[in-house]
């Protein structure tokens, strides 16, 4: 069974787990037995390593990080604290604010909808909010214009509709008016907004955008816009359609938009880098902390919205890993998820494109080690992920510190890819 992880293996890979013997964060060594043939047990202990360095250091409070093989776990491990200030450690269960790893649920759940024909991804998203029909860019120092064409489902799948988070200093002013963009909070943060997201995304189309659809990349709203249409286009909330169709499938039973109140003490703390790279404890609110306990629990935002564990995300990610299947649930059809880790962008700059939800790898060495046809992304918090099919491999990364994202995102895969003895097919 794919991602069948014992006590036993639990106990023997992490740090602390319900039902091991409990540790001080750190002090334990990596066990060497359960490693792959294919893997080095001492470079593995790399990670640990590194991950710890930083935690002495103060540059994080501490992370979690997994990596499988075959769906199988190849190193797991909780590092430091969740929270540094009340002396609680880290745990390989704990749950992280996943900020933009939830594009990529959201963007399945759109392909859903179109394996059921309740869309088109070449169709105008003006037929679920009619506010994109006729939508304007801005030009610095002068007057918006139209738009040449209706946006469509791919150029939200894309990230080139031209939607940013309205951080251009000519849009600033004008998203902050109607409680967007930065200077409304972090600009892609909804989760404190006492309204649902779509009421957010109909106010979004009354605003500027960044570029034409279709002239280039731009990242931003693109997906909470995709999170309205999933709404619309099945007529539940993305949290419930979310609910149905991957989380209780899949067994990710500590994924929610909002927290219940039974696992508040799980949560993990987020911190924020000083101007030294040191940490200190980021502030209350939804600049910090943030309303995903105590918030109004009406925005479910598709692009940024979601807490999860490493353990819940990895789910995930094997699903996709292996052609849209986990332990007899098929969740998407192969060809589906072909789209999702194939480069849709015309070009793909220093050999990174864009799918339809993951950041794609088309030449050796554009990212790191990753393999052609590697795949993944990140969060705001400094959560990091990837995929790569060739060796068989999922990583995650997960920990809470702000701005992000932080080295570790290129670090981390380094290690796993240094640690693993094969060959990359045909070199």
């Amino acid at each position: 069974m794919r991602l069948g992880i014992s006590l036993a293996a639990l106990c023997a890979l992490s740090l602390t787990f319900a039902g091991c013997a409990p540790s001080t964060p750190g002090s334990a060594s990596v066990a060497t037995a359960s490693a792959p043939e294919a893997f080095s047990a001492e470079r593995l202990a790399r990670i640990e390593a590194l991950l710890q360095q930083y935690v002495d250091e103060e540059r994080i409070a501490g992370a979690v990080a997994l990596v499988l093989r075959d769906g199988e776990p190849v190193f797991e491990r909780a590092v430091g604290w969740r929270d540094k200030e009340a002396g609680d450690p880290m745990q390989v269960d704990t749950i992280f604010r996943i900020a933009s790893q939830t594009k990529a649920l959201t963007s399945a759940a759109v392909l859903a909808l179109m394996e059921e024909g309740k869309l088109r991804l070449n169709g105008p998203v003006s037929e679920f909010i009619p506010g994109f029909a006729k939508t304007t860019v801005a030009v610095p120092g002068g007057k918006p214009v139209p738009a040449v064409r209706p946006i469509t489902i791919r150029d939200l799948l894309t990230h080139t509709a031209g939607i940013s988070y309205g951080t251009e200093p000519h849009l600033a002013e004008r998203y902050a008016a109607q409680g967007l963009g930065p200077a409304a909070g972090f600009g892609w943060y909804t989760a404190d907004k006492d309204e649902p997201v779509c009421e957010t995304m109909e106010r979004l189309a009354t605003l500027p955008f960044a570029a034409q659809p279709g002239e280039r990349f731009v990242y931003g709203y693109a997906t909470d816009v995709l999170g309205c249409v999933v709404e619309r286009a099945s007529g539940m909330s993305l949290d419930e359609f979310l609910r149905t169709r991957f989380f209780e499938p899949l067994g990710m039973r500590d994924t929610h938009f909002f927290l219940p109140e039974d696992k508040r003490e799980r949560l993990a703390v987020v911190y924020a880098r000083r101007a030294d790279g040191t940490i200190e404890r980021a502030p209350e609110g939804a600049r910090g902390q943030g309303h995903y306990l105590e918030g109004p629990r009406k925005s479910f935002s598709g692009g940024a919205g979601l807490l999860s564990t490493a353990h819940d995300y990895a789910r995930f990610l094997e699903m996709i890993r292996n052609d849209g299947v986990l332990d007899g649930a098929r969740i998407l059809a192969p060809r589906t998820v072909a789209l999702m880790r194939t480069n849709q962008l015309e070009d793909a700059p220093g050999g990174r494109g864009f799918g339809f939800g993951f950041q794609t790898v088309e030449r050796y060495g554009a990212n790191g080690m990753d393999a052609p046809g590697a795949h993944g992304w990140g969060g705001a918090y400094s959560t990091t992920y990837r995929i790569d099919p060739e060796a068989r491999l999922v990583m995650v990364l997960m920990l809470q510190l702000l701005p992000g994202p932080t080295d570790l995102g290129e670090k981390f895969p380094a290690l796993v890819h240094q640690a693993l003895l094969e060959p990359l097919a045909g070199t």
